[in-house]
């Protein structure tokens, strides 16, 4: 914070007071000596605990605010005046949405306050223990641990009890009896993300040949699953798994570990671009690892097996349904999830610190704070996502088609012509990406970052238009998808070869920019959001999968980064062109 920020936000509302005022007398023995007297704790009233934690609890709430409550009002609107159908379940969606808010709020600050700094003391500590083979072997399971902690990764299982294994049976598998290995193939590709990209600090490597090297077999199984008539169904999950894992567990505290490693080898601290790239390699390798599992369960399980052991897990959640257990049952269940999500990375990074490190925490008191806020906030986001992000998005995911075409929930449907109603479902797609991406607090902090970097040459104002473009785009694109029923590849497959084509003529600084401002993109209201809305239409159109969506909205920001970033290039070299020019014609010859 710069100086003058304090002094004006400390002119606003501050009082002074003597210093006198606030010692007490002091005491004296009777050979006149003063001695210490013992200092009465403060006690402070309700009133008086309101007003100071009232500024700090604003501020973090309406953080989640800004990127919450513009979306809900914006969704309920459009399902009221332009799908005339009234918001169901209302009241429990509010409820659900003030959760999330409330969650988040209390995850983030648990995040900064309990999980940051084992993050930063062990990349700082790591390189001094031990030998580079056991640090990255450390990053590796970080990787992993980090992944089952987003919030995002709950709304991914979520959507598996929606697949219908009859028509996508390996799709289903994935989602449901296999879930635990898919989120562990994910947490893998995030663990191979953070070695990598932590040789990337020490080594000082160029992230372009890692793109290349790391896409281009990803793109050929997907081109390889996308001529299997079953395995073209898992495409769309496989690259959405990509935009799940770059949330605000995974960046921070993987980045952390390996900016920490860099600096403490006395390599990477100095550069601006140290905090890049990190973010493209955790977006691309779990791609990889879902795909490569599902190849491989391809390969070991027929159809038919899946198919009739869905009849089975079925037949099991509808016992469990009708004689619930209580751990089952909300919001048990959301709050054992929140747990088990936090807790096991907690114990990892405490067994790294004392056992293998044999450091000890400062400030322990404020860490163990900090990891009850973290394991506190994770449990009522879930239960806001259950009954208020992932409710609305299926509702007016499901509610959209009813635009174009007849479906039971609206009795008027189709409420406008074809045309019409495409063209208000794909308007209404690209609002919901360009709202959901500019209320975004991270995209903020990346404009700053990359103002900064390019000395005002790339302003923040063009970065976040840039982005939110590309979001919204994709978004459109993968609605469009949905409806027009054509496969995921017919966007990637163009997109990323437009986007490889520009990262080779781009610089160093927008390839790095322009790769992560696809992953900035997708926080933890965005991804349910989005996902749960897809599924939703998707469930209303009859499509065998509803994913998609958010793999179209990674890859258009990165375009529009990337062409900007080339246009940007030209400007300031042509600037620097003209300048040459006029000063070598007001130049005075020597001799004259």
């Amino acid at each position: 914070m710069r100086f003058g920020d304090f002094i004006q936000a400390m002119s606003v509302d501050s009082q002074r007071v003597p210093f006198q005022e606030l010692m007490p007398e002091p005491l004296f023995d009777r050979h006149g000596n003063e001695y210490p007297q013992p200092v009465p704790k403060m006690k402070l009233g309700g009133g008086e605990v309101v007003k100071i934690l009232q500024p700090y609890l604003s501020t973090r709430f309406m953080d989640q605010a800004r990127a919450v409550v513009p979306l809900a009002i914006y969704l309920g609107l459009f399902q009221y005046l332009v799908l005339q159908t009234p918001v169901m379940d209302a009241s429990i969606i509010a409820g659900g949405l003030l959760a999330v808010m409330v969650g988040l709020m209390m995850f983030m600050e648990g995040l900064k306050l309990g999980l940051m700094p084992f993050g930063e003391v062990i990349g700082n500590t790591l390189p001094r223990k031990l030998p580079l083979a056991g640090v990255l072997f450390i990053a590796f399971l970080l990787g992993i641990g980090v992944t089952f902690a987003e919030p995002a990764i709950g709304a991914l299982q979520v959507a598996g009890s929606i697949v219908d294994p009859e028509k996508a049976p390996y799709l289903f598998t994935l989602l449901n009896d296999r879930s635990g290995a898919t989120v562990l193939l994910v947490g893998l590709g995030v663990g191979l993300a953070a070695v990598l990209g932590t040789v990337r600090f020490l080594r000082g490597w160029s992230l372009k040949p890692l793109i290349f090297i790391s896409l281009t077999p990803t793109l050929i199984l997907s081109v390889i699953a996308f001529m299997d008539p079953e395995l073209t169904k898992i495409v769309g999950l496989a690259w959405d798994c990509g935009a799940v894992t770059t949330g605000p567990v995974t960046v921070p505290l993987v980045l952390a570990l390996g900016i920490g490693v860099a600096s403490a080898a006395g390599k990477g601290a100095d550069s601006s671009l140290s905090g890049f790239g990190i973010v493209t390699l955790a977006s691309v390798f779990p791609i990889l690892g879902v795909l490569l599992l599902s190849f491989y369960t391809a390969y070991t399980v027929p159809p038919e097996v899946i198919i009739a052991k869905a009849a089975e897990i079925k037949a099991a959640a509808a016992l469990a349904a009708a004689q619930p257990q209580w751990f089952e049952v909300t919001p048990w269940n959301e709050v054992i999830l929140g747990v088990r999500a936090i807790v096991p990375l907690v114990i990892f990074l405490a067994i790294v610190l004392m056992l293998v490190l044999r450091e000890k925490m400062k400030n322990a008191g404020m860490t163990y704070y900090g990891v009850f806020l973290a394991v506190a906030g994770m449990c009522i986001f879930n239960v806001g996502l259950t009954y208020g992000l992932a409710k609305l998005g299926d509702q007016s995911g499901g509610l959209i088609a009813a635009a174009f075409t007849a479906i039971d929930a609206v009795d008027a449907s189709p409420l406008y012509s074809v045309s019409v109603g495409v063209g208000i479902a794909a308007l209404f797609a690209w609002v919901l990406g360009l709202g959901a991406t500019l209320a975004e607090p991270a995209l903020n902090a990346l404009g700053m970052t990359v103002q900064n970097l390019t000395n005002g040459a790339f302003k923040k104002s063009m970065l976040m238009g840039a982005v939110a473009f590309g979001v919204a785009t994709g978004i459109m694109l993968g609605v469009l998808k949905l409806i027009y029923d054509f496969h995921i590849m017919y966007i990637l497959i163009p997109g990323y070869t437009i986007g490889l084509i520009l990262t080779l003529l781009s610089t160093e600084e927008f390839v790095n920019v322009g790769w992560d401002s696809a992953g900035v993109t997708t926080g933890p209201v965005t991804v349910p959001l989005v996902l749960a809305m897809g599924l939703g239409f998707g469930n209303a159109l009859g499509s065998t999968e509803g994913f998609g969506i958010l793999a179209a909205a990674s890859i258009c920001p990165i375009v529009a980064v990337l062409t900007l970033g080339i246009y940007v290039q030209f400007k300031v070299k042509r600037e620097e062109r003209r300048t040459a020019r006029e000063l070598a014609r007001t130049e005075v010859p020597q001799g004259v």
